[in-house]
């Protein structure tokens, strides 16, 4: 977007020293002491988050970490609850079609995604139990209102203070690719808490116990890479379209949450209206409706993606540039880094 100038500098040539007077750039040791001061705080507070969230990751691991010490296999299960997420976000990053995402900043994303998802379990734990008051409408408005909306705006803010800025956030598709990276160190530390806790209180052994609810997790956790990299898209528009970030961040949070809270609504209820009308089991419908609703969801994450790319691959050769692929929709792109 164009920068606004005031009326002076409008009127004004350049060989008007228009400093302090309608322009401003650090000259004296004020000036430059204001600038440090400024980037101090900002780097400052940035620091202070994640220091914060860094601590009490460091606490919900305590669990996680003692249990895998009495027995290493759990963390294997850790490992393989988290394997059909990062097939989805591999396919997500594998259609960027313009440049590869330096590695660095991929993990630095994952990362900053576990640290920052402990926020959303104490806002969480917080509010649960005042919506519980409330019965079945509270527990409805708790994931419409609460879980949803806080956890996929702490899995943008955890692409927004480190990758957002990066050179390699560099076009619109990236921010999907940075939205399921996010969403999958969401899942990562979500379902290690899940499968911690579940062992923790579990009447059977280990074995067992980790078992059922680390496949349970594995299939939730594309979910979490589906609706953060929906979020992720619009917070690409969002950088590249300045004078409307903001409605646009907006949005594909608000999108990204109503996919996300109808989920958490209808999965502890769908399954068992289709046990009941068809002769299956609740743990096959429960399979069968989590698949369903992430291919849905998927399609529509699928449908911005396609779009982008049929549109790089139209404005590349009309300008004359070889075109990337001949294929398919989502073959091999050609890698510029």
């Amino acid at each position: 977007m164009k920068r606004r100038r005031d009326p002076v500098e409008r009127a004004s040539d350049e060989s008007t020293d228009l400093y302090d007077v309608s322009t401003w750039e650090p000259r004296t040791a004020v000036d430059r002491l204001s600038v440090t001061t400024y980037n101090g705080i900002t780097k400052g507070l940035r620091a202070i988050i994640i220091l914060v969230a860094l601590a009490i990751t460091l606490t919900l691991l305590v669990q996680p970490g003692l249990l895998v010490l009495e027995d290493p296999w759990l963390g294997v299960f850790f490992g393989l609850s988290v394997v059909p997420a990062a097939l989805f976000a591999g396919f997500i990053w594998y259609s960027d079609i313009t440049t590869n995402e330096p590695l660095g900043v991929l993990v630095a994303t994952f990362v900053l995604a576990i640290l920052f998802a402990t926020f959303a379990a104490v806002v969480n734990s917080i509010a649960r139990p005042r919506f519980e008051l409330l019965g079945a409408i509270g527990t409805i408005l708790y994931f419409y209102l609460i879980v949803a909306p806080v956890e996929e705006t702490v899995k943008m803010l955890a692409v927004r203070v480190f990758a957002y800025r990066s050179d390699s956030f560099d076009a619109v598709i990236d921010g999907a690719v940075y939205g399921a990276i996010a969403g999958l160190g969401f899942a990562a530390i979500e379902n290690t808490i899940y499968i911690t806790g579940t062992v923790a209180e579990a009447q059977v052994g280990t074995l067992t116990a980790a078992t059922g609810i680390a496949t349970q997790r594995a299939l939730v956790g594309p979910g979490h890479v589906i609706y953060s990299a929906i979020a992720g898209y619009y917070l690409g528009l969002a950088k590249f379209n300045r004078r409307h970030a903001g409605p646009l961040v907006v949005k594909g949070v608000l999108i990204a949450a109503f996919v996300h809270g109808t989920y958490n609504v209808t999965v502890g209820i769908v399954p068992g209206v289709i046990a009941s009308l068809y002769p299956v089991g609740i743990g096959v419908a429960f399979v069968s409706y989590v698949i369903v609703f992430d291919l849905a969801a998927g399609y529509y994450l699928y449908r911005k993606i396609a779009r982008y790319r049929r549109t790089y691959r139209n404005v590349r050769d009309d300008a004359g540039e070889p075109p990337t692929s001949e294929l398919t929709e989502f073959d091999p792109p050609r890698r510029s880094r």
